[in-house]
C-alpha cells in the first residue's frame, strides 16, 4: 500500500545482524523515502541475544538511538532451537569479529511479535516489514492478531531460491530454512508479501574493486563497514570463488524503499518443511487449475521477485552508504 504523496514509508526491520544487515540498516537510514521506526531482532546470523546488541549497536553508531529495539523469539515457531548460526560468514559476533564495546542502549520491555502486531493497529496499512531474517517474528505476529495481515501494509522478505539452488544446501536458502513453518505461515497468511530470493540477490555484487571505492569515502557509514567486511569478503572468496560480495539484505531493502528495482511474479508459494528438501520454496503460477484439492489449492498469491536492476542497486548502496 502507497504512502500518501511526499510521506516517508513506515517501516520495521526485522533484523539478525550480520554484516549485510548493517549495511540493509545504514541503507534505509540514509534513505529520505522511508522512515524507520523500529528494529525487531531474530537469530539467523547470530543468535537473538546478540542481534539484539548487534542492532542497539548499529543504531549508535548511526546516532539513532531514538529507534526502539524489540527482542524477538529465541526459538521456531514450533519452538525448535537453531542449531546454526552463520559465524564462518559474519564472524563470531556478526559484525566481522570486531568486538565492539557493548552498546549502552537496552530493548524496549515489549517483544517483537508484540511490537509488530502494535505498530500495524497504530498504522493501519502504512507499515512495511522487510525481513531480513527467519520469519518466526512475523508468524507470531500473524498468529497472535488475525487481523495483522490486513493491517500490515507489506511484508517485504528476502528468502527463498525459487528454482536455483538453495545456499545452506541444494534446496535451501537460509532464512527459510531458519524455519520453515513461520515462512509457509506467512506466505499462506494473505499479507501482501513480496519475496525477494537469491535467485535475484546473486545478481547483486559490491566487487573487490568496489570496496576499494567505499575506502576512498570518509563517511562514517563506508569506514564503518570497512572494518567489518573482511570476514565477509574472505568467505565469498573461499566459498563462491567470487571476487566480491553478495548484496542480499541490501537489495531486498532496496526493493522495499524503491519497487521499480525489481520484477516480480505472482503465484502461491508453499514451504517444504521436513525431509530433504526442508526449507524449499516452490512457487505455483496458477496457470494449470488442478481438478483435486490439495495443499495447494485456493492458497492467496504472493509477489516473488524475479529480475533486478543490479547496476542501479549498486549504484544506490554505493552512493548512501559513501555520503558523510
Amino acid at each position: 500500500m502507497a504512502s500518501a504523496a511526499g510521506e516517508p514509508k513506515k517501516i520495521i526491520i526485522d533484523t539478525d545482524p550480520g554484516i549485510d544487515d548493517a549495511m540493509a540498516i545504514f541503507l534505509a537510514l540514509r534513505s529520505p523515502e522511508v522512515e524507520v521506526i523500529g528494529l525487531t531482532t531474530i537469530y539467523g546470523n547470530v543468535y537473538t541475544t546478540l542481534a539484539t546488541r548487534n542492532a542497539l549497536h548499529l543504531l549508535e553508531v548511526a546516532d539513532r538511538t531514538d529507534i526502539p529495539v524489540a527482542e524477538g523469539s529465541h526459538v521456531t515457531i514450533t519452538k525448535g532451537t537453531k542449531l546454526r548460526v552463520a559465524d564462518f560468514v559474519h564472524g563470531a559476533d556478526g559484525l566481522g569479529n570486531q568486538n565492539f564495546p557493548p552498546p549502552e542502549g537496552k530493548p524496549i520491555d515489549m517483544s517483537a511479535t508484540d511490537f509488530l502486531v502494535e505498530q500495524a493497529n497504530l498504522y493501519p496499512g502504512k507499515v512495511t516489514v522487510v525481513a531480513l531474517g527467519p520469519l518466526t517474528n512475523i508468524a507470531l505476529a500473524i498468529q497472535q492478531d488475525p487481523s495483522f495481515v490486513k493491517n500490515i501494509g507489506q511484508i517485504v522478505l528476502l528468502g527463498g531460491a525459487f528454482a536455483v539452488n538453495g545456499n545452506v544446501n541444494p534446496a535451501a536458502e537460509a532464512n527459510i530454512f531458519g524455519d520453515p513453518d513461520a515462512a509457509d505461515i506467512v506466505f499462506t497468511s494473505g499479507a501482501d508479501v513480496l519475496a525477494v530470493g537469491i535467485n535475484v540477490t546473486h545478481q547483486v555484487v559490491l566487487t573487490d574493486s568496489d570496496r576499494e571505492t567505499l575506502a576512498s569515502s570518509n563517511g562514517k557509514f563506508a569506514q564503518y563497514l570497512l572494518k567489518i567486511l573482511e570476514v565477509y569478503f574472505n568467505y565469498h572468496h573461499d566459498a563462491y570463488s567470487t571476487k566480491g560480495v553478495y548484496l542480499h539484505d541490501p537489495t531486498a531493502m532496496l526493493a522495499a524503499i524503491n519497487p521499480s528495482l525489481i520484477t516480480y511474479v505472482e503465484g502461491a508459494v508453499r514451504v517444504q518443511t521436513n525431509g530433504i528438501t526442508r526449507g524449499l520454496t516452490l512457487l505455483y503460477n496458477k496457470q494449470k487449475r488442478f481438478a483435486e484439492i490439495t495443499e495447494w489449492s485456493n492458497q492467496p498469491s504472493v509477489k516473488v521477485a524475479v529480475t533486478v536492476d543490479a547496476p542501479a542497486v549498486l549504484k544506490l548502496v554505493m552512493k548512501r552508504l559513501m555520503e558523510c
